[in-house]
């Protein structure tokens, strides 16, 4: 699953996140209905929300069952629970409520969808976002290289993953999660803390270095499990510790020649974000 970003329907938010395992886009049910029913309280809309959907299970629909809930940032800037549904279970959804905004809101949900299909057919497309998204925030261009074939690297391992018993994202990030402390020493989440981090994503605030340790790690554990043709979580969390620790060796020998540490908490964050992340942290100890 990838970050949560906003699509925009006319004057609405609408909240989404991306499932990288099932390739859909995964949508806020609430802020949807807040379209249909061109209702600017998101409260109401959910509570129209709650009775719809006690109308829909007492019909036997198949639609409310296809939701679920995953953590979406709210009004108050907390993370709480939200339900959600791909284009397809909204478009049933959608039929359930009388709205002039009905057919508009069918289109626009195809035209998010064909977007992402243009880009799974031609991924130049989405390249050349990212490369031009890495240059605004002052990416030099050997980063930027290094990075887009860190990410090459990382799609191959997941792609033998995903065809070796590895299911869905928490396995996935279980198995992440131990190749990164084994080079690094440190955890994924310990190593957002150090960078000041909360949601972005670790890999875009990575310097030179910790890329090309992070893609010696991750290529270290597909030769091997390639190597055993290593299966289920037991087997490739081996070769995640095996890929890890090789990669482990060489920062070690790395950090001894230089005298620098290569796990950093440097990052690529706006000025403004790190001042005001500085002060919430001062003002969280005073």
């Amino acid at each position: 699953m990838t970050s949560e970003t906003l699509a925009f329907f006319e004057s609405y938010k609408i909240r989404r996140q991306y499932d990288e395992a099932k390739g859909v886009w995964l949508f806020s049910v609430v802020d949807i209905l807040q379209v249909l029913l061109q209702q600017p309280d998101f409260q109401t809309a959910r509570k129209y929300w709650n009775k719809l959907k006690e109308r829909l299970k007492k019909e036997g629909s198949q639609s409310v069952t296809n939701c679920h809930q995953l953590k979406m940032k709210a009004e108050d800037g907390k993370m709480r629970l939200t339900d959600v549904a791909d284009p397809e279970t909204l478009l049933r959804l959608i039929q359930s409520v009388p709205s002039p905004k009905a057919e508009p809101i069918k289109l626009w949900l195809a035209k998010v969808g064909y977007e992402r299909l243009q880009d799974m057919a031609d991924p130049a497309r989405s390249v050349d976002r990212a490369r031009e998204y890495w240059q605004q925030h002052g990416r030099s261009e050997k980063w930027i290289q290094q990075r887009m074939m860190g990410q090459e690297t990382r799609n191959k391992l997941t792609d033998y993953w995903k065809g070796h018993e590895i299911k869905g994202e928490t396995e996935y990030a279980i198995l992440t999660n131990i190749i990164h402390r084994e080079w690094s020493g440190v955890s994924v989440k310990k190593h957002k803390e150090l960078k000041g981090l909360e949601r972005q994503n670790l890999r875009d605030h990575m310097t030179e270095a910790e890329l090309i340790f992070t893609a010696l790690a991750e290529l270290a554990t597909r030769q091997i499990a390639e190597s055993v043709q290593a299966a289920g979580m037991a087997e490739n969390s081996e070769a995640g510790q095996k890929g890890g620790g090789l990669a482990k060796k060489a920062r070690q020998e790395l950090e001894e020649k230089t005298g620098r540490k290569v796990v950093s908490g440097e990052n690529c964050l706006a000025p403004q974000v790190v001042s005001d992340r500085t002060r919430k942290q001062s003002d969280d100890k005073a």
